[in-house]
């Protein structure tokens, strides 16, 4: 007992002592105000390392139990270097620059970090601090609670390894294993991966956080979930308080409504609406059996407005599987009345455009798209062909019906062609023609004003017995299994049949007559290669003369009136 009292009051003279010294030091230091700042002496880098106790209530040794240790009790605080540490209890482990502590357990470094928990290991010599139990990080404005955590002073980094959530403003972030680093103010999280803010849910393998930005860099497959979109993504960055998404390797961003968007690199702002995706594009829409393909695209999903460009190739598969590829140098989508029951679409098309499908193909310059009527209108030398059927125009307007062509429209200049073999040639022009479809085939067609034709009857055998050639007014096609049944004239006209051997040279083509065989796309890769009408083969726009306009002479009105 007696040797306990001893070590006890000397434990007292000694803290005592050094608290003398630590008041002569300050004096010192409070009268070096003037002298120039001078290198730490080696006596001062020894005394950073050296854990300083600061205060105890008790102080005592049991040199059965654990005589490498002073016990303390009450209030109990330690300085290591900027550090303060506080405790209940502890076990001071003078010897190796350590201590261990017990209960209500508080680390503080200057007003921006503080570290609490049940127990503690310290270790001055490789200043690393280990708590245990109810532990709760405080950096700033950033809070990380766990059970178990170590806090590497040398590199400011904290980590965990049996799960911990931390706190960032709205964000709050869960994972089995990781760390933080006070200095960087980035957070490394790994394994079950949760971010949840109110707008969304990000779910990952791996993620780092910034807490300083608030953005998240993934960095392994994550799901970022919101009541409206869905986003996939190995590589990128989401910033969390702009809500703003920049993805790479292949990401993928989808929505409710049945559309996704996947390219090599995407960006989107959850804000403004705004989606960009660059090269390797494709885009789907399940509900309306649409996409396209390309190395650009824009869309604004609050104004529906789109544009694509760069091997852009908008696709329609909602005929199964005899999907429709379409071609242009830019596709540009516009959406009218987006928030109400009305609301319709309108896609422009230009240059330069090609369409492929096993039934149709089609070229022209540009064309127009309406969702309100399902009219589809190309302008600048269009051409159209359905299996051995050509139709060409100055405008050709094509109404669709559940996806499937209906009728279309051809207007001035329109000339109508089935090819029969390698040198004839069914035709028929006119300054206005009307198709109409079946199941995607022509059944048949009426020319109106200024119709020429020429038609070959066939025997019984399917052999052309002559060369028809007939002008009139109004003139209707009848063809069934793509072949030319009959063929009425309004008025009547009996025409001028030819035998085959005796048809004049100059009645075997229409003035204007080409088949247009060099430009028709060949599969769905040929919409790329473009090919236009030859110069004398383009066709010499008619404008039509309006009225003049009458002008009314003014009166000089005089002062009387």
């Amino acid at each position: 007992m007696k040797y306990r009292i001893d070590r006890y009051f000397c434990g007292h003279r000694m803290l005592i002592f050094g608290i003398l010294c630590l008041f002569g030091i300050s004096l010192l230091a409070g009268t070096s105000t003037f002298v120039p700042k001078k290198k730490k002496t080696a006596a001062q880098g020894a005394d950073d390392k050296k854990v300083f106790l600061i205060h105890s209530d008790e102080l005592f040794y049991n040199k059965f139990q654990n005589p490498e240790a002073q016990i303390l009790r009450g209030n109990v605080a330690f300085r290591h270097g900027t550090m303060y540490m506080y405790c209940d209890s502890a076990c001071y482990y003078e010897a190796s620059n350590s201590f261990e502590a017990f209960g209500n357990v508080r680390m503080k470094q200057g007003d921006t970090l503080s570290l609490r928990g049940k127990h503690l290991y310290y270790d001055g010599e490789e200043q690393l601090a280990q708590l245990r139990e109810d532990v709760k990080l405080r950096h700033k404005t950033t809070t990380l609670t766990t059970d178990s955590l170590d806090y590497d002073r040398i590199y400011n980094l904290g980590y965990f390894m049996n799960g911990g959530t931390m706190i960032d403003g709205d964000n709050v972030l869960t994972s089995d294993w990781g760390e933080y680093n006070t200095g960087t103010k980035m957070a490394t999280f790994n394994y079950h991966v949760k971010l949840v803010n109110p707008k969304y849910t990000l779910t990952s393998d791996t993620l780092r956080y910034n807490t300083t930005n608030g953005i998240a860099n993934i960095v392994g497959p994550s799901d970022i979930y919101s009541d409206d979109n869905h986003i996939y993504s190995e590589l990128g960055f989401y910033d969390t308080r702009s809500d703003r998404a920049r993805m790479f390797g292949r990401s993928k961003l989808s929505n409710n409504d049945g559309k996704s968007l996947i390219g090599d690199s995407l960006f989107y702002d959850r804000k403004t609406g705004v989606g960009k995706a660059f090269r390797n594009i494709v885009y789907t829409d399940t509900v309306n059996k649409n996409g396209f393909t390309g190395n650009y695209c824009y869309y604004n999903e609050k104004t529906g407005y789109a544009v694509a460009y760069d091997s852009a190739v908008a696709i329609d598969f909602s005929q199964g599987p005899d999907t429709l590829y379409m071609h242009a140098d830019t596709f540009r989508l516009q959406t009218f009345n987006i928030e109400t029951d009305s609301a319709y679409r309108k896609m422009h098309a230009y240059h330069k455009v090609r369409a492929f499908r096993k039934d149709v193909q089609a070229v022209c310059d540009s064309l127009v798209f309406s969702s309100k009527d399902s009219c589809m209108t190309m302008y600048d030398n269009p051409i159209v062909w359905n299996n051995n059927q050509q139709l060409v125009g100055e405008e050709i307007s094509v109404y669709m019906r559940d996806s499937t062509i209906d009728w279309a429209h051809v207007q001035r200049q329109a000339m109508s062609v089935e090819k029969m073999d390698s040198t004839h040639y069914n035709q028929v022009s006119g300054k206005e023609m009307k198709a109409f479809f079946t199941d995607g085939k022509m059944h048949q067609a009426d020319v109106l004003n200024n119709v020429r034709s020429i038609y070959y009857p066939l025997d019984d055998d399917s052999l052309i017995i002559g060369l028809n050639y007939a002008e009139t007014s109004k003139l209707s096609l009848f063809i069934k299994e793509n072949k030319l049944q009959k063929i009425i004239m309004s008025p009547q006209s009996n025409g001028v049949l030819y035998p085959l051997d005796q048809a004049p040279e100059n009645k075997r083509y229409l003035d204007g007559f080409a088949w247009f065989d060099y430009i028709r796309p060949t599969d769905k890769d040929d919409i790329f290669s473009w090919r236009g009408k030859k110069k004398e083969q383009e066709l010499v726009i008619q404008n039509r003369r309006s009225a003049p306009l009458q002008k009314l002479k003014k009166k000089n009105k005089t002062k009387e009136e």
